[in-house]
């Protein structure tokens, strides 16, 4: 062994070791071929040192939680689609071309104002319809697959002599 590996044994007490062919080197020429080595050496602890590594496992968290800290708001969410609704539908008449961009704008509109409640960890999924009335009946329905425990939904209806609106917002808890 040479004295230089013999002194950086002697320093990284309790640390792995590794030859000169693990880094890339490719051995050492003898009598016209090449001796290659993938060894390691390993020490000991001695008792009363802990490893430095465990010491930093131990403080570590498993950031991993099998809830939500905060459940959404339902009634903030009702809140804020009846507010949006209403402000933006009271006193309009149903038009077509009208109808498509205030389905954007609304749905915008919800969208921000229900992030705006900071809650951690839920996709918010808006969905605003908006159609004319004239003597028909209409039935909304939607189909997904979530958790009870933790996911949920707030839903709006706004109908005014001309239009009716409306808001559906999903809250998905994302794990």
């Amino acid at each position: 062994m040479s004295d230089v590996f013999k002194h950086q044994r002697r320093e990284r007490k309790g640390s792995k070791v590794a030859s000169e062919a693990s880094y890339g080197v490719r051995g050492t020429k003898t009598a016209g071929r090449t001796k290659d080595s993938i060894s390691t050496v390993s020490n000991i602890e001695e008792l009363g040192q802990p490893d430095e590594n465990a010491q930093r496992a131990g403080k570590l968290e498993n950031p991993y939680q099998q809830g939500a800290y905060k459940r959404f708001p339902v009634s903030a969410a009702n809140d804020i689609l009846k507010d949006v609704l209403t402000n933006y539908l009271q006193e309009e008449r149903y038009e077509v071309e009208w109808a498509r961009q205030m389905t954007k704008t609304i749905c915008e509109v919800i969208q921000s104002r229900v992030k705006d409640l900071l809650i951690p960890r839920y996709k918010i999924v808006t969905l605003v319809h908006i159609g004319q009335l004239a003597g028909q009946s209409m039935q909304i329905n939607s189909r997904c697959l979530w958790d009870a425990s933790n996911d949920t939904f707030a839903s709006y209806s706004f109908k005014n002599s001309s239009l009716y609106g409306v808001a559906t917002v999903y809250a998905v808890y994302f794990e």
